[in-house]
């Protein structure tokens, strides 16, 4: 006899990723805790949402397919959500793709995207080059574009690969001309790297602390024949030091954080199993190259 749906509704609060503590995103993943291990039909309420950053359109989105995934319905209130939001979620296709029309337009948004199992390199790549480094906000040399395009897909790759995801990966990003910052956000909803790296280390006890320290270093993989790509972050946190960006990860319990001054790891008290990666560029009038590049004088 099949188990009785719950039927079920959450509040979208006011989500902010700026940095002020890693709680922040405790908001998004006590969503997730309400609904992981559910028969749940779900009706998203957006009463309470002034304002939803990429970070949290991505999750969202996730969030949906999850529940979807194991046979529950999602309604969202469109009539709760507030002009500004609604305008936002429009013009960056997450309503368009979750059924709801508004059709997308080009603006601050960088487009929401849903990407299965079936990866398609050149499809992601393209969509990093043109949407997120590609529409003049970052000023960086075509090399230095490709160079970190291609670290952010290594983040992508990981989470095909190693995560175990049963809905794939999502993605969402937004340029914020007010406090010159351009924003990615790539959320999976899978086993997460602290998880990863104990089963690879066959030591359950290692902390998600340690373990994200682990994964961070040059070089390491999960890979069983030692030949992989680590997390590809290397030349992202050298970025993001000279840019004075950030680098935020979330990944089962634990967090890291990588701007211009620190790099830290932390245990969290808000548990969330899979991993959320949160990118940000600062837009100042800097040109960035690589060293490597002849032309002028190099400024990375």
């Amino acid at each position: 006899m099949p188990m009785e749906k719950t039927i079920l509704t959450l509040n979208v609060p006011t989500i902010v990723d700026y940095r002020i503590t890693p709680a922040q995103f405790d908001p998004l993943f006590n969503l997730w805790s309400q609904v992981k291990n559910g028969n749940l039909d779900v009706t998203f309420d957006f009463s309470n949402c002034k304002f939803l950053p990429q970070s949290a359109v991505a999750f969202l989105g996730g969030l949906t397919r999850l529940i979807q995934k194991r046979q529950g319905l999602v309604r969202f209130a469109l009539g709760t959500i507030k002009d500004k939001v609604k305008k936002n979620l429009a013009q960056n296709g997450f309503l368009s793709t979750l059924g709801f029309g508004f059709r997308p337009w080009s603006g601050n948004s960088i487009p929401y995207r849903e990407d299965g199992f079936k990866k398609n390199r050149n499809v992601l790549v393209d969509y990093l080059k043109k949407e997120w480094l590609g529409r003049g906000w970052v000023h960086v040399s075509k090399p230095l574009r490709d160079a970190i395009v291609g670290k952010v897909w290594e983040i992508y790759a990981n989470a095909f690969e190693h995560s175990d995801s049963p809905i794939g990966v999502f993605s969402c990003g937004q340029h914020y001309p007010r406090s010159l910052t351009l924003k990615l956000t790539v959320v999976d909803f899978g086993f997460g790297i602290p998880q990863n790296v104990r089963v690879f280390k066959m030591n359950p006890k290692i902390t998600a602390k340690a373990a994200l320290e682990w994964a961070f270093q040059r070089g390491t993989t999960t890979k069983p024949n030692g030949m992989g790509r680590g997390l590809g972050l290397d030349l992202l946190k050298n970025f993001v030091k000279v840019n004075k960006g950030q680098i935020e990860v979330f990944s089962h319990g634990g967090h890291a954080l990588i701007d211009e001054n620190i790099e830290i790891y932390s245990n969290l008290e808000v548990f969330f199993e899979g991993t959320l990666v949160n990118i940000t560029f600062k837009c100042d009038e800097s040109y960035y190259q690589l060293a490597s590049e002849d032309t002028g004088e190099p400024l990375f």
